[in-house]
């Protein structure tokens, strides 16, 4: 099975890397200096799970000279993710005939986005909980959390991911084969819009917000907020995840923070309208008030292209 990577940042590179590592055949579509370092120095990952250094990767910023993908991986920010689509009707097209792309992208949109360049019989759902960074380029930063999700949207075991998970059992990541995608991939919205956006909001890793009450308190109460627009859109997120979203921070190590807040510390544009964003977009369409999630986007806004403005 050949996996290609599109967008080799922090989700695409670490998990592209550990299937690497674990002697997948990988290649990562990816571009300027980054691209640079892979071709000619490798891939480092530096873990809590352990460090690794792939001193040759195969690695191109041409997704017409890729081919064969059973799987491709769509792991480039939000705000990226239309111009990027363009090439997965390429890679679809000189890939496997059953080829399919999973997009892991924060959000609830990837889907249809992917569905809408490469057609619905090539496209699954997916989600990560992954905390890693490109600490500098051809070198990834993975901080907290390693699960990869992923499922048929209509919700059978196919032949094709079923196979895929073979795979990724033997990589250095925990893996998943979703019962229902959907369900899944809204709940990661719920959690990480909050752990974007108190990350942000307070400019300090999720530690700051854990101890102090008051943080705290805001924290849940967003979660809240996430999980009623979730229900009233008719996905059955399960009630449990306000008391499992207490529990999975308190757990995290305290110096772990959320990409965004890494891109917000380097005047990146932020994916603030695909997250808290649209946690209240979604809420205003159904009715449901989310004082919280209002909030964090109000203030994180004059950022939301970069630097301020």
């Amino acid at each position: 099975m050949r996996i290609a990577i599109v967008g080799a940042g922090g989700v695409g590179g670490y998990s592209g890397g550990r299937l690497a590592e674990a002697g997948a055949d990988v290649v990562f579509l990816a571009r300027d200096a980054h691209l640079d370092a892979l071709r000619t120095r490798g891939l480092r990952i530096v873990s809590p799970k352990g460090d690794v250094h792939l001193p040759r990767v195969n690695a191109t910023d041409d997704a017409d000279s890729i081919r064969g993908a059973d799987v491709v991986f769509f792991a480039v920010k939000l705000y990226d993710a239309e111009t990027a689509s363009r090439a997965l009707s390429v890679l679809v097209e000189h890939g496997s005939p059953d080829a399919v792309v999973i997009p892991l992208q924060n959000g609830v949109e990837g889907v249809d986005i992917v569905s809408g360049a490469v057609g619905h019989a090539h496209t699954a759902g997916g989600t990560c909980y992954v905390s890693a960074v490109i600490a500098e380029p051809g070198v990834i930063r993975h901080t907290a959390m390693e699960q990869l999700i992923f499922g048929e949207l209509d919700r059978t075991k196919s032949p094709r991911l079923t196979r895929l998970l073979d795979i990724c059992r033997g990589a250095r990541f925990q893996s998943m084969l979703s019962d229902d995608i959907q369900v899944d991939i809204w709940t990661k919205f719920v959690r990480l819009s909050v752990f974007a956006g108190m990350t942000c909001v307070t400019r300090a890793p999720i530690g700051v917000t854990v101890r102090h009450p008051e943080l705290f308190e805001m924290l849940n109460a967003a979660v809240a907020e996430g999980l009623a627009v979730a229900h009233a859109n008719g996905i059955q997120v399960p009630p449990s995840t306000v008391a499992d979203v207490a529990e999975a921070y308190r757990a995290l190590p305290p110096e772990a923070k959320a990409s965004m807040l890494e891109d917000l510390e380097r005047g990146r544009r932020l994916e603030l309208p695909w997250l808290s964003g649209a946690v209240v977009r979604l809420g205003r369409e159904v009715g449901v008030p989310t004082p919280i999630h209002s909030f964090i986007s109000a203030v994180l806004t004059p950022y939301v292209n970069g630097a301020l403005n």
